[in-house]
């Protein structure tokens, strides 16, 4: 996510914390909105620094979106491979 760099299996962690958050009971949940994956004890620690910035929310859902497709292969993920489709 722009000049910031993060393991493939990291990504995958964090999107599987925030789609765990996602299917809680809605009115168990504080919205959306206020939900920050730091919060979570399992966040993979090269995440911390994120965390402290403003943009966090920004950068977690766009990491979030590029694992988004299941059948996504892990070369075609890494932002630096050219030629996927």
């Amino acid at each position: 996510d722009g000049d910031l760099k993060f393991s493939l299996e990291s990504v995958k962690k964090l999107k599987e914390l925030m789609d765990e958050n996602r299917h809680i009971n809605p009115r168990m949940v504080v919205s959306a909105v206020s939900y920050s994956p730091c919060d979570e004890k399992d966040l993979p620690e090269e995440f911390q620094p994120v965390c402290k910035r403003e943009d966090a929310s920004m950068i977690f859902e766009r990491l979030n979106l590029a694992v988004r497709e299941t059948d996504l292969c892990e070369i075609c993920a890494n932002a630096a491979c050219a030629g996927c489709f």
